[in-house]
């Protein structure tokens, strides 16, 4: 038996869930080759002690759905999608009170703006110059 803590085993993975796939070292069978290691896939077959899941890996210029075999040990529900879950709560949200009020909200996702300008603050006695020291030719 593996040293696995027992929530690990008592998770109900269905058809079609989100899974981070990350190989644990406690237990070495139904191991994912490591190239899906740290991957997301979609669950689609599940049996009493593992999970097939599909992977997308990207061989030479195009990319492949593959088909894998995992215990559960090696793999965690993936929390990827929950971002955009509560975003598209709080843009509901948004937009009934747009509607309630009248005014044109825009829900798409904006950038960073840059930082606001400032000067380092400086003491003119505090600088220093550095040159390079002159080269000499010693024959």
């Amino acid at each position: 038996m593996a040293s696995s803590p027992m929530n690990t085993y008592m998770i109900c993975y269905k058809k079609g869930d989100l899974v981070d796939i990350k190989g644990c070292g406690a237990q070495q069978k139904g191991m994912p080759y490591k190239a899906y290691h740290g991957r997301t896939g979609r669950v689609y077959n599940v049996t009493k002690c593992g999970l097939g899941v599909i992977v997308n890996k990207r061989v030479k210029g195009r990319i492949i759905a593959k088909r894998i075999n995992v215990r559960v040990e090696h793999v965690k529900p993936s929390k990827s999608r929950q971002d955009f879950l509560n975003r598209v709560k709080e843009n509901e949200v948004k937009r009934k009170q747009a509607k309630e009020t009248g005014v044109k909200v825009s829900l798409k996702r904006q950038p960073k703006p840059p930082k606001a300008a400032f000067q380092v603050p400086y003491k003119k006695n505090e600088i220093v110059t550095l040159e390079p020291i002159p080269y000499q030719f010693v024959f």
